[in-house]
């Protein structure tokens, strides 16, 4: 540990193929340089990137750059670290400097804290800032009242990372609900481009990362620069262009008015602002991925063949038909069965019942053991819907504690999805909540919870005190999960919310994957899991097969560009299997077969994404650690505009490698079908080396729309690559 009291020069940290800069003399840190690594030699150089300097508008002694917790005192005039205040006073901050501590190598991490006091303000700040071994970034703040008496007021504390003037371009991500994770590039120009999420939840309109990039970055090329806000409540994410020409990327929690106020010795804690930087898009997913495959809860068993029955039975729940369903399942492969919504009180449409979280007698009169004991005789886990952060007002727990409704008074707010939101914040809501639930999953060993949230929080207050609850709520609902998480220890639970409406690393502490969109059109489905990709590995993203024809769109897709989009994710089926022919029961279990041979390979190895300029053609892949297998994809997306498509260069292999090319064929006829013959290497035995595949690449065959061609790569042998 290297700890220091006094103002030192500036401490140079690097993990891999990223490099962090920090001026730590002052109260708050101020990172100089995030990006490539630099030399620990060039200390003098580096000294010289915290002198101060003459802002724009002459003020002496202002630093161009700001520190982490941006402050007025120190010249920012941009987006504010912290905006609080004593009954409208002591509303600015100048923190001095308090000491710092650095522990850790490049083999492990590193940790920087640091520490300020502003004693005329009577407040302390404290900051982490966090490189590990994958290159991720991570920092957060926290601020403690430290008066004898009086209370402060936090109405904001966000925190920013500076990009170099490279940074050009910015991409991030906007969506709806049956649409997220939909991109959007425009220049990096001056002003605030800021993103709010104010609905109580991340938000299917939420930007999963901002990305800033040089000019024209795509997955293989330019630098990037992205940053995740990981909160599941009320966010903001934004890029900032000073007229200085200082640009910063940053975030934070949205509070409410009066949400926070800290008394003597209370702290508030800002979430988690997490970065990545990289050569290309990819570079900054493989970052991501590392980091979160690297965590201690991260999923460590193959993830297993999921059966979701939600569009197979929706509400129309029936012993029998289930039992059915499950037998079908067994047949092709599943491995985890879970009943989805409609099982518990007056649970017959989505009008009533929630908050009441009993078996409902009258569908189940001996209750959900029948359909467990056969779901596990079958060899299948056990997984059951819940949505514990919700009620119906047609429900036993609206009627008789309509005080636990989040609202700003006796005015409720406006219904949605016949729902309100259940205040959790109040002891008895969530200790119920809590019994009912653990006492579900304790009595049938229950593997799995899909785990929904289907509205936002509008309005959400206490209605006894009319104080918000956004804060306090999003709290509850981790304390939750962590708690189900300790008296349960083997459960997994699935963050769903409307479908992919609460995606973000902190929700991901609690859970084992996401459900990424209600819409399973495979098209869409491309789309959506590309971008959910680009901070997520594939084991976290659930990714099923639909029917023939999509429910939400009604399109319609073969079964091998269903099941080849599913395949890249952790792979389900939420069809009705009584509707399916034996051929296609068949056809199943093989694409079934061959994700568990290569869900090794897809849930351990690095997705990489071709760089083809016409977007009507995608081609991505994963390959291995060792860069010795890989399985690729191209998708036609749409019809070509061109005659013919171009060759496809393959990124990821090792050059010095060769590789054996083997389409993968699961039946007879060729279930992908082209419109002029396939190309050679799809016809004929070849290997390739990688150099020639990354440099020259393969010939992509033409397609017709919305199918999808995969083939494997095996090295063969050392090689020189040429």
């Amino acid at each position: 540990m290297v700890e220091a009291t006094t103002v030192d020069a500036p401490v140079s940290i690097a993990c891999g193929n990223v490099g962090v800069v920090v001026d730590v003399s002052g109260g708050v840190p101020k990172v100089m340089h995030w990006g490539r690594p630099v030399s620990d030699s060039d200390s003098d150089l580096l000294a010289t990137l915290a002198e101060a300097q003459h802002g724009a508008d002459g003020l002496t002694g202002a630093s161009r750059l700001p520190a982490v917790l941006p402050e007025q005192s120190a010249g920012w005039v941009g987006t504010p670290g912290l905006e609080g205040h004593r009954e409208g006073t002591t509303f600015t901050t100048r923190f001095a400097h308090a000491g710092w501590q650095l522990d850790g190598d490049a083999a492990s991490g590193f940790v920087l804290q640091t520490h300020g006091v502003d004693e005329a303000a009577q407040l302390a700040v404290t900051t982490l800032i966090e490189l590990f071994p994958s290159g991720v970034l991570r920092l957060r703040a926290a601020l403690t009242n430290t008066g004898p008496v009086g209370d402060y007021t936090v109405d904001s504390m966000r925190l920013a990372l500076p990009v170099p003037v490279e940074a050009q371009e910015i991409l991030d991500f906007t969506g709806r609900h049956l649409r997220e994770r939909t991109p959007q590039r425009h220049p990096f120009q001056v002003g605030t481009h800021l993103r709010e999420g104010r609905r109580g939840r991340t938000g299917s309109d939420a930007s999963l990362l901002m990305v800033a990039g040089t000019p024209g970055f795509g997955f293989g090329h330019g630098e990037t620069w992205g940053i995740h806000t990981a909160w599941s409540g009320n966010h903001a994410t934004f890029a900032e262009l000073a007229l200085t020409g200082v640009r910063v990327l940053g975030g934070g929690e949205i509070l409410l008015p009066g949400e926070v106020v800290l008394a003597p010795g209370d702290r508030y804690t800002t979430p988690w602002l997490y970065g990545a930087y990289g050569a290309g898009l990819d570079a900054v997913s493989a970052s991501f991925h590392a980091y979160l495959r690297a965590r201690e809860a991260h999923p460590c068993s193959p993830r297993p063949v999921l059966l979701n029955t939600w569009e197979a039975v929706y509400f129309d729940h029936d012993l029998e038909t289930l039992v059915g369903l499950a037998e079908l399942g067994a047949r092709v492969g599943v491995e985890r069965f879970v009943l989805d919504d409609g099982w518990f009180m007056a649970r017959r449409h989505d009008r009533a019942g929630l908050g009441d979280w009993h078996v409902d007698a009258a569908v189940w009169p001996r209750g959900l053991g029948p359909l467990v004991e056969k779901v596990r005789g079958l060899g299948m886990q056990f997984g059951l819907w819940f949505e514990p952060e919700m009620v119906n007002e047609d429900s036993d727990l609206a009627r008789a504690h309509p005080e636990w409704i989040l609202a700003p008074g006796e005015r409720l707010p406006l219904s949605g999805r016949s729902q309100q939101v259940l205040n959790l914040t109040i002891p008895e809501a969530f200790d119920q909540v809590l019994e009912q639930m653990s006492a579900l999953i304790a009595e049938h060993d229950i593997d799995y919870v899909k785990w929904d949230h289907n509205r936002d929080l509008l309005e959400a207050g206490d209605r006894s005190s009319g104080q918000p609850r956004v804060h306090a709520q999003t709290l509850a609902v981790y304390a939750l999960m962590d708690e189900l998480k300790r008296r349960h220890p083997d459960l997994e639970v699935e963050s769903c919310s409307s479908g992919g409406g609460r995606v973000d690393l902190e929700v991901l502490e609690r859970t084992d994957r996401v459900w990424a969109s209600d819409c399973i059109d495979a098209l869409e489905r491309q789309r959506i899991q590309r971008w959910t990709g680009l901070l997520l590995p594939p084991e976290l993203i659930g990714s099923h097969v639909g029917a023939a024809s999509a429910h939400t769109t009604h399109r319609t897709h073969s079964l091998a560009f269903r099941a080849a989009t599913a395949l890249f994710g952790h792979f389900g089926i939420e069809w009705d299997l009584r509707e399916a022919s034996a051929a296609e029961l068949d056809e199943l279990a093989a694409w079934i077969r061959l994700y568990k041979d290569e869900r090794d390979l897809l849930h351990g190895g690095t997705m990489v994404h071709c760089d083809y300029p016409d977007e009507t053609y995608w081609a991505h892949g994963v390959v291995s650690q060792d860069r010795r297998q890989a399985l690729f994809c191209f998708v036609a997306m749409d019809t070509m505009p061109a005659a013919q498509p171009g060759r496809v260069r393959l990124p990821g292999l090792d050059p010095c490698l060769r590789y054996r090319i083997e389409p993968v064929q699961l039946s007879a006829p060729a279930l992908v079908q082209t419109r002029s013959g396939y190309p050679s290497w799809w016809t004929e035995v070849m290997a390739v080396s990688g150099r020639t595949l990354a440099n020259v690449g393969l010939q992509g065959p033409m397609l017709y729309p919305e199918q999808a061609l995969l083939f494997r790569l095996t090295a063969e042998h050392e090689g020189n690559g040429r």
